[in-house]
């Protein structure tokens, strides 16, 4: 189906606005404030502090967001789907040891995205605080200030299920409007003391980062990083838009931005006095003429959800990317949209909701939040430097991959080092929840790796060994019938090898006859519609390999999909006839279904004693996470089918245990 995102067009520009640049284009909001915070507010030395932070502020987007992220890793695309899960998708291949910077990585980005809607809608709400409307006085309780920014939060997980697509259609236009006004107001100020263009030049960033007057030393850098905190999920998104649109829309985010932090600069330096004696005030919203105010406080609050909607839209896309390459469970997702990365789920977004606002209730204050932010995103940022020099490597381009790795490596690990000094004013929430999602990833990645381990030499077996014994199982009336046509949703290979617990659930645990069993291995494709399969009897007319063709917004029904195959194969003669003896629809021909779901689970493995403790903790936990998120009965559409559900034991057969003894 064609899409109009993809593709460099105004449209798409417009749409990649509103869906890829919340997050980065509303640093303005809190990233000035929090480096007046942490620099002191030094009346005497605004200049140097403002030119130096500045020029910090316009290489590390220069360096980390335009040179790394847009003209790089950009270019590390998986099928147009970027982040750093469709990194590793790529390298994988090159080394097996890659899965650890994913895994991190993965688990500090869906981490710090917690913060991200917290953080920026309560700055912007925040900006109400004392002001006037009419009769309307706001106080400066923090309060109701929480209270507004819950609202707003919840509204926003509320309509994530129509889709980003018509999110980003209604949030393009003000996303423009938002980095209109910010430049305008930015530029207002800037014309004021034009001398703060001098912090364009990398010579102020490094005086300032080693100048006597810079009390925090490289600590600062854990302010400035805020300003690029948005640049990894601006990778992640691409899926979403297109790698053009964000080609054809960066150089007016980042001129808009720039404009901003510039005219900041410009107001403190005019107000150095007044700041250092007064009350703290955000300098976003103090430049601001005061009959713009309000507008300024509406737009803010405006582009504050939008940088939530840049976050979540990444979590669905890193989340869908997990579970295609087996790091996360299966989640039921939905696609609203009419390409394959405009995506939701439901589990990930109220789970994101829930953290969200606990996060905005434990800290209560932006500046709180401040503290806390952008500590797990150069973890991200480091475990992604290490994935695109694999990348470059399999490209064949070693020296630069060298230079990159160096060069990128040592610049993020001053970031972190900077950040690492958050840890006690609140980067440990962060780090706690990446812990949590890194523990879940390991469970079901390593308990998966283990499980195909010692199973390697048993489970997998060939389904032309079985086909005689499943014939003549089929044809043993002294057998009673336990289904006309019986369905094993299970992966059948190009060279027909199969689960061996498929078999023993057949053949072993209770002889289960059947007229015809079916094999069927559900494929997803590219393709949002595509409804097809393919048919092979195996030379028989009871065993029948099923391979299922279903684009990625086709409903998993595949109960009434069968039906339809039955009928097509019962007027090609590949079947007998399946007419009940007794049935209320009339000249119904197909017979009745039964769905075999296997339960593996552990069995008594004290007696082999030849699997390891740390083994045995893995599977476990991955057959608990398998148990407790969504059913396989549900995932397929079987909620009103004839479903069983059959344990089986995870390794088939025992070892005999060679300490029994026969007593005489």
């Amino acid at each position: 189906m064609r899409t109009t995102t993809r593709a460099l067009s105004g449209v798409g520009m417009l749409i990649t606005l509103g869906i890829v640049y919340g997050d980065i284009g509303t640093s303005p909001l809190y990233v000035m404030n929090a480096i007046i915070d942490q620099t002191g507010r030094q009346a005497v030395a605004a200049t140097p502090i403002m030119l130096g932070s500045i020029s910090l502020i316009f290489w590390t987007l220069m360096l980390i967001t335009t040179v790394k992220y847009i003209l790089l890793a950009m270019r590390a695309d998986n099928r147009n789907e970027g982040g750093i899960f469709a990194l590793y998708a790529l390298v994988r291949p090159h080394a097996n040891w890659l899965i650890v910077p994913a895994l991190i990585g993965g688990a500090a980005l869906l981490a710090d995205g917690t913060l991200t809607p917290a953080v920026t809608v309560t700055s912007a709400i925040e900006g109400l605080k004392g002001q006037t409307l009419g009769p309307v006085h706001f106080s400066s309780a923090q309060g109701w200030v929480l209270l507004v920014v819950t609202g707003i939060l919840l509204g926003l997980f509320l309509i994530q299920r129509f889709g980003t697509e018509r999110v980003g259609r209604s949030f393009g236009p003000l996303m423009l409007l938002w980095f209109g006004f910010i430049g305008l107001v930015g530029l207002i100020n800037l014309v004021r003391v034009p001398g703060m263009l001098r912090a364009l030049s990398p010579v102020y960033a490094v005086q300032f980062l080693f100048s006597p007057i810079n009390h925090q030393g490289i600590f600062i850098l854990g302010s400035i990083f805020l300003a690029t905190t948005g640049a990894e999920a601006l990778y992640s998104d691409m899926g979403q838009v297109g790698r053009p649109n964000i080609y054809g829309t960066w150089p007016f985010v980042y001129a808009m931005l720039m404009l901003s932090y510039l005219g900041q600069g410009a107001w403190v330096v005019r107000h150095s006095t007044q700041l250092a004696a007064t009350h703290p005030v955000n300098p976003f919203y103090a430049m601001v003429p005061a009959s713009w105010q309000w507008f300024a406080i509406l737009i803010a609050t405006i582009a504050a959800i939008i940088a939530s909607q840049a976050l979540i839209t990444g979590s669905y896309t890193l989340v869908h990317e997990a579970i295609g390459l087996k790091l996360l469970p299966r989640l039921r997702i939905k696609f609203p949209g009419n390409v394959k990365s405009q995506l939701y789920i439901t589990t990930v977004n109220w789970l994101l909701c829930v953290v969200t606002l606990s996060i905005v209730w434990y800290f209560r204050t932006s500046s709180n939040m401040e503290a806390a932010y952008g500590l797990a995103i150069t973890v991200t940022m480091l475990m992604t430097t290490l994935l695109l020099h694999a990348f470059l490597v399999q490209r064949h381009h070693q020296r630069l991959a060298w230079l990159y790795v160096i060069s990128f490596g040592l610049l993020e690990g001053l970031f972190l080092l900077a950040s690492l000094a958050k840890f006690v004013h609140g980067g440990y929430v962060t780090l706690l929840i990446t812990l949590v999602i890194l523990t879940i990833m390991v469970f079901w990645y390593a308990g998966n790796r283990r499980r195909d381990a010692h199973l390697e030499a048993t489970e997998d077996v060939s389904l032309l060994d079985f086909v005689p014994q499943l014939e003549r199982l089929s044809d043993d009336d002294q057998v009673p019938t336990f289904a006309t046509n019986l369905v094993y949703i299970t992966p059948v290979s190009s060279s027909y090898r199969i689960k061996r617990a498929v078999i023993y659930s057949i053949l072993d645990q209770q002889p289960k006859r059947a007229r015809v069993y079916w094999f069927v291995t559900v494929n997803e494709t590219d393709t949002p519609n595509e409804c097809a399969y393919t048919v092979n009897s195996l030379g028989t007319s009871n065993v029948m390999d099923v391979q299922l063709y279903l684009g990625f917004k086709k409903p998993q029904r595949l109960n009434v999909y069968l039906r339809q195959i039955v009928n097509d194969l019962l007027n090609e003669g590949v079947l007998g006839d399946q007419t009940p003896r007794y049935s209320s629809i009339p000249f119904r021909r197909v017979g009745n279904f039964k769905f075999v779901m296997l339960n593996q689970q552990f069995q008594d493995l004290g007696v082999q004693g030849d699997l390891p403790p740390l083994d045995r903790l893995l599977i476990g936990g991955r057959l608990l996470l398998q148990r407790i998120t969504l059913s396989p009965q549900r995932w397929y559409g079987l909620e009103f089918s004839d479903v069983v559900e059959e344990k089986v034991p995870l390794f088939i057969g025992q070892q005999p245990d060679r300490t029994l003894r026969r007593q005489r």
